[in-house]
């Protein structure tokens, strides 16, 4: 009996070492998200804001950008303010342009494009996902004009009515 204990111990051990994920495989998720020019140089954070790799630019890459799902991005300080202010569910004024890389997509792990708290995204009656993609912060005054459709099959909206609105601009 202990010696079946201790053998099915040591198999669950083996399969939750499987399931964890090396600082590695993070690492090269996370860098796949942006052009090498830079992700190479970027600051890698982990689902859990721990440092994987110091970058060297003003970029930072991680490999979910929600815990988990597997859907790697790159920021530049601007979006990684409204990343913050998402979080903490706090307000946030876009003064400039900020650009986020996803060439890897969000396939399988897509949101709500109306807000960013629905709480089951995937069935949200507007849940949507995109390929590889780039998405850019602009002042909300600069949104006019661009469709919220994320079927229009270009650039569109989404969080339009929220703070954290921006630009999906599909990349195929």
């Amino acid at each position: 009996m202990k010696y079946t204990i201790l053998i099915i111990i040591s198999l669950l051990s083996v399969n939750f070492a499987v399931l964890a994920e090396s600082s590695e495989t993070k690492i090269n998720r996370a860098m796949a998200a942006a052009p090498p020019s830079i992700s190479q140089q970027a600051t890698i954070l982990d689902s859990d804001g721990q440092v994987l790799q110091k970058g060297t630019n003003d970029w930072t890459c991680m490999p979910d950008t929600m815990p988990g799902d597997k859907a790697p991005m790159c920021n530049d300080a601007l979006w990684m303010e409204m990343m913050s202010a998402v979080g903490s569910k706090a307000d946030f004024k876009a003064k400039g342009i900020g650009i986020s890389y996803m060439l890897k997509g969000d396939i399988g792990s897509g949101v709500s494009n109306a807000t960013p708290y629905h709480p089951d995204h995937k069935k949200a009656h507007d849940y949507t996902e995109t390929g590889p993609h780039l998405m850019i912060i602009v002042p909300k005054e600069m949104l006019q004009g661009i469709t919220r459709d994320p079927q229009s099959g270009g650039p569109y909206v989404m969080w339009g009515d929220t703070p954290y609105a921006h630009i999906m601009v599909p990349i195929k």
